[in-house]
């Protein structure tokens, strides 16, 4: 289960940072790729924590991958929610 996990997550973040790369501006997608990320995030601790896996060479890029996937879902959480503030400062001033 440890190496099946880390694959599908492995693959999710490639597949996820590509796309997140590409439609920065598209904020629908990345506040859905977010949350899709902090399911990802609590998927891939639980398993590396609560699984009984051996010691292999994937081990070290689990639990790394799985704090880089932290770091991108801040940045996606960031470029999803940013123009919300803005929108309703401009409408009150507007009013």
């Amino acid at each position: 289960m440890f190496n099946f996990v880390f694959w599908v997550l492995a693959i999710w973040f490639v597949v996820n940072v590509v796309w997140m790369w590409f439609k920065l501006d598209d904020q629908t997608l990345q506040k859905t790729f977010a949350w899709i990320n902090v399911c990802a995030i609590v998927i891939g601790f639980w398993v590396y924590y609560s699984v009984t896996h051996d010691v292999s060479a994937i081990d070290g890029w689990f639990i790394t991958m799985n704090w880089v996937n932290i770091a991108v879902a801040a940045i996606q959480f960031y470029f999803g929610y940013k123009g919300m503030t803005n929108v309703n400062h401009m409408h009150h001033a507007a009013s």
